[in-house]
């Protein structure tokens, strides 16, 4: 498959940050001396743990909102998400008066399900073991009109995403490689289409965690794996399959998903805290994870990594710098 007939395009993309201009933090882009000389690599963070709701996904929350119809609108959206997607949907909807019904795991972060529901939307729980998340969400929707807002396959939440990238290369653009975690692929394939329109030769790497690794399998196997309920500590990475709009991006522009462990990752939350002074939730410290751990290829000199989210429990920061 070409980048000209994937399913997002770099001028959706480039729309998107329109729409987000003046919306949307624009995320700084940090350094840290010590991480490059424990590495080897010169780093760049995109820091999307600074990003309106905590993370990236108001970007693509709030490109998809933006573009419903006034009717649309009144009927309002119901969304499924372990927590991000959940905040930044929320907030998004609450930003353009839009009603937002929620369908979240009861084992979300309570900082998420918390900060969820404070930006007025209806939380509906289900236990992750036994319920199906989208199916509750279509229920919601077939009963109330409203529109479904997935979490990653949905051309307008993937170019939203996207946004990320197209910033870290507006700032940083001579980068060898992108880093970005994998959960559905909705970030990694927006910033993967948005990078390599702009820098063809870089190279694209999505990041997961052991157990947690259906992206990998499903590239390795050249169809879309289901595995059972990942149990990492990266919350926003436990879906069970990637997308059916994000896997034909990923396997058309992707060099490679890495993993990581839990200790790893936990490692990586506490350099970010200790040594830069940033709050990196878990699932944000993956990529991080992955350059501190060598699973990227060392003649990379200039990488950037989207560090997704800071939404984190004081318990967790706790447990990881007690």
């Amino acid at each position: 498959m070409t980048p000209e007939s994937l399913p997002v395009t770099l001028a959706d993309v480039r729309a998107a940050a329109e729409r987000l201009r003046g919306i949307a933090n624009r995320t700084p882009v940090l350094t840290s001396r010590t991480f490059n000389a424990r590495t080897g690599h010169q780093v760049f963070f995109k820091c999307e743990n600074f990003q309106r709701g905590g993370a990236f996904k108001f970007r693509g929350a709030y490109n998809r909102l933006a573009q419903l119809s006034a009717d649309e609108k009144r009927r309002g959206v119901v969304a499924f998400s372990s927590g991000n997607h959940a905040q930044g949907t929320a907030l998004a909807a609450q930003l353009l008066n839009i009603p937002a019904t929620i369908v979240m795991p009861d084992d979300a972060p309570r900082v998420k399900l918390d900060a969820t529901r404070g930006y007025g939307a209806e939380v509906i729980v289900y236990d992750r073991l036994t319920g199906n998340r989208e199916a509750i969400a279509r229920q919601l929707v077939q009963e109330r009109g409203a529109t479904l807002v997935p979490p990653f396959n949905d051309p307008h939440i993937i170019a939203g995403q996207g946004t990320a990238a197209l910033e870290l290369l507006e700032e940083i653009p001579d980068l060898d490689a992108i880093i970005a975690p994998v959960g559905g692929g909705g970030l990694i394939a927006g910033c993967a289409i948005a990078a390599r329109a702009l820098r063809p030769q870089i190279q694209i790497f999505g990041v997961e965690a052991i157990g947690a690794d259906d992206a990998k399998q499903s590239l390795q196997r050249g169809a879309i794996v289901h595995i059972e309920p990942p149990t990492t500590i990266a919350d926003g990475i436990r879906t069970q399959a990637i997308g059916t709009l994000t896997f034909p991006i990923l396997r058309a522009l992707l060099n490679d998903v890495v993993i990581v462990s839990d200790d790893e990752i936990l490692d990586a939350v506490r350099f970010a805290l200790t040594r830069m002074k940033i709050v990196v939730e878990p699932t944000g410290a993956v990529p991080i994870a992955a350059v501190m751990q060598n699973r990227i290829p060392a003649n990379l000199a200039r990488i950037g990594i989207i560090v997704s989210g800071g939404n984190i429990s004081g318990e967790l920061i706790r447990s990881v710098v007690g």
